[in-house]
């Protein structure tokens, strides 16, 4: 008998897991929709970046990692494959965001400011936007990425200073 009662307790969980599942799709889908006034200004904030990297003001560093990030997604190489479930499919999101992130934090506020306004793009709904895509990212991987630029520098002064980046150039260059 207490057999029995598992077994329906085990079905009582997994009708429970079933519904909860149903949840967790339907608030993956509210969330989701959240990014769809995001994606309607897409091709306006398209270029807004197109300007951006147009513009000699903008760090050649920062348009570099937004380079590679379209590499990234161009190369179809994953951190994460794509077969995995959800997680797959996620990495090249986060990469796109990440570089977003890191994009724009690089570019001089006057420079943003004036690109804004010659698109007539809102200065509010862009930052509410924007705010909008850094909550997507957890905060301790976009800390971690933001040194990215400054370790990448470091790394580079590092290899220059030892001698080996004329051989390594060299090498790439053969």
């Amino acid at each position: 008998m207490a057999k029995e009662s598992t077994g329906a307790g085990q079905q009582g969980q997994g009708a429970s897991k079933g519904r909860s599942s149903g949840g967790i799709g339907m608030r993956r889908l509210l969330g989701f929709a959240a990014f769809l006034p995001l994606a309607s200004r897409a091709p306006i904030y398209a270029r807004l970046f197109f300007e951006l990297i147009r513009d000699d003001r903008t760090p050649t560093g920062r348009k570099a990692m937004l380079a590679a990030a379209l590499g990234y997604l161009v190369l179809g190489r994953d951190l994460v494959p794509d077969d995995i479930p959800v997680v797959g499919g996620l990495d090249d999101l986060v990469v796109v965001v990440l570089a977003v992130d890191l994009f724009l934090d690089g570019v001089p506020e006057d420079v943003l400011d004036e690109k804004l306004d010659v698109l007539g793009i809102d200065r509010r709904a862009f930052s509410d936007d924007v705010a909008r895509i850094r909550r997507f990212t957890p905060a301790p991987l976009r800390r971690m990425i933001r040194r990215a630029p400054e370790l990448v520098t470091f790394a580079g002064e590092t290899i220059e200073n030892s001698g080996i980046g004329h051989r390594v150039r060299s090498w790439i260059n053969t």
